[in-house]
């Protein structure tokens, strides 16, 4: 790309010399000096196109090969999250192609095994040269971080967080799917010895990470010998009580011993 580019400079540059020179000689005239704008225009115009524009509007210098950048860590955010030191500056990076439980979300909270993706992530950075490689597609995601593949000596933490199932395959957005069959099976190592995240039934779904999957099934276990049911649906929490017209029909999401114990974890009796 760099040496078609430099041809295409040349050969302008050679078109406008020569339109100059005829200007010059044979004096002015409005076609040859649109010939001699039009000429600057395309040179710049190619320039434009065949150059890495990402590199214009973003700074990140890299033409999405599969080199790989040498980059110093800064600290580790969570397991799919870091922040290190990129062409002199400071720079999230979100991993490309996995998704981590949530060590702090604010709304989500902390998940079931965040924690140790995030502590596994910080100890495979730990020791070795890190590098960073960027896919064909988008380097920047909307909150301004960058998407990259991330290497320890040249074998990937992505790999390693899916084959030990502290991680899954998500956020897979063509052109940036380079390594997509590759993490695949790595995942699929991992959902058969059903290690980390897939050792939690209906936990790590497509759309994400249900937690509350877990917490529902603790609650009912732990109160498996009450008979009141506590439901979440379209109306709000409800509980219905053995003698409830709907109570065979209704899927426990709680189990309670007691209405006022009901009432105090919000839910209603159904009207």
């Amino acid at each position: 790309m760099d040496v078609l580019f430099a041809l295409m400079f040349v050969i302008c540059g050679l078109i406008l010399w020569s339109l100059a020179r005829v200007v010059r000689k044979k004096g002015f005239t409005w076609k040859r000096v649109g010939s001699l704008f039009l000429s600057f225009f395309l040179l710049i115009g190619s320039g434009f196109f065949l150059v890495d524009k990402s590199e214009i509007f973003s700074g990140i210098g890299t033409s999405g090969t599969t080199d790989q950048i040498p980059v110093e860590l800064v600290k580790v955010i969570d397991g799919d999250t870091i922040k290190i030191i990129y062409q002199g500056q400071e720079k999230n990076v979100r991993y490309l192609l996995i998704d981590t439980p949530e060590t702090n979300h604010p709304r989500l909270g902390k998940q079931p095994f965040g924690e140790e993706a995030k502590q596994r992530n910080a100890e495979l950075l730990k020791n070795g040269k890190l590098t960073i490689e960027f896919d064909v597609g988008e380097r920047i995601d909307k909150y301004g971080r960058l998407l990259a593949y991330i290497y320890i000596d040249g074998e990937s933490v992505q790999t390693k967080l899916l084959e030990e199932g502290l991680a899954r395959v998500a956020y897979v957005y063509p052109p940036n799917t380079r390594y997509l069959t590759l993490f695949e099976k790595a995942q699929k190592k991992a959902q058969k010895r059903e290690d980390g995240i897939w050792s939690i039934e209906n936990y790590a779904k497509d759309d994400g990470f249900h937690s509350e999957t877990e917490n529902s099934d603790q609650e009912i276990e732990n109160n498996q010998n009450c008979e009141i049911k506590g439901n979440i649906g379209s109306s709000g929490k409800i509980y219905h009580t053995p003698d409830s017209p709907w109570y065979k029909q209704t899927k426990a999401e709680v189990m309670f011993c007691t209405e006022e114990e009901a009432a105090e974890a919000g839910f209603r009796a159904p009207k």
